[in-house]
């Protein structure tokens, strides 16, 4: 598969040692057009790049070499690991995102993407569930890719992890408010087994989390209130990693 080169400035010069990449950050560009989020993302004035971008059409282009740090993630975290960008390749898919009118993404680009993600995934032994969304790893911060990325697809093709519980029962589940505080507590554990980081200890956060959760795995209702799906979910993801 042909990668189109466009090199960005915004890297760290120095190289990383392969067995230092171990996440896939998933982004979308959030702008209006592939043109202005190419140019944001090679103007060294923006300070932040991707090692790969994917257009609507399914074309790729290299901004940033793999073995150089790009600058996609900024704060982030994800199980032990902090500002990701050390660790992970960053993944850009051309998207106006929710700021300018967000659409379905392209059975092309997503073509390509599951393509791009196999090889990376070979070639630097990634587990399933270091492969990610911006919003999973900077919950308080970001929302992209957002609900209309196909997780369940890309999983699939054994690219991130899946729930397999049972779609009808669970929503016999959706809406059913969760009073009980251990199984609040029992839920948020989970989440960290999967690899969220919950540490701040504020209400806001946590309704940030959890839509960040819902986003990735419960995309039919995105509300951040934690019913029994959600924890449903979560405890049957922790099963699985």
């Amino acid at each position: 598969m042909r990668i189109n080169t466009l090199f960005s400035p915004n890297f760290n010069k120095l190289k990383r040692e392969v067995k230092s990449i171990k996440f896939i950050v998933i982004h979308y560009t959030g702008m209006q057009s592939e043109r202005e989020s190419l140019k944001r993302l090679t103007s060294s004035k923006t300070k932040v790049s991707c090692h790969l971008l994917i257009n609507q059409k399914g074309k790729a282009y290299r901004l940033v070499n793999d073995e150089n740090i790009a600058w996609h993630a900024g704060i982030s975290c994800w199980g032990k690991h902090k500002n990701l960008n050390t660790n992970s390749i960053g993944i850009e898919l051309v998207n106006k995102g929710h700021r300018y009118g967000y659409t379905n993404f392209h059975k092309k680009q997503i073509s390509t993407l599951i393509k791009i993600c196999k090889k990376i995934i070979k070639k630097y032994k990634i587990k399933k569930n270091n492969i990610i969304g911006h919003s999973d790893i900077a919950p308080f911060r970001k929302i992209d890719p957002g609900e209309k990325f196909p997780w369940k697809e890309l999983a699939k093709n054994r690219i991130g992890v899946w729930h397999n519980c049972n779609l009808q029962q669970l929503k016999n589940f959706r809406k059913i408010k969760v009073l009980s505080k251990q199984k609040k507590v029992r839920f948020f554990k989970n989440l960290e087994k999967i690899g969220y980081c919950v540490s701040a200890n504020k209400k806001i956060f946590f309704l940030k989390i959890i839509k960040a959760f819902q986003r990735h795995y419960r995309k039919e209702l995105v509300n951040g209130l934690l019913d029994y799906e959600t924890i449903k979910i979560a405890q049957n993801l922790s099963k699985k990693v």
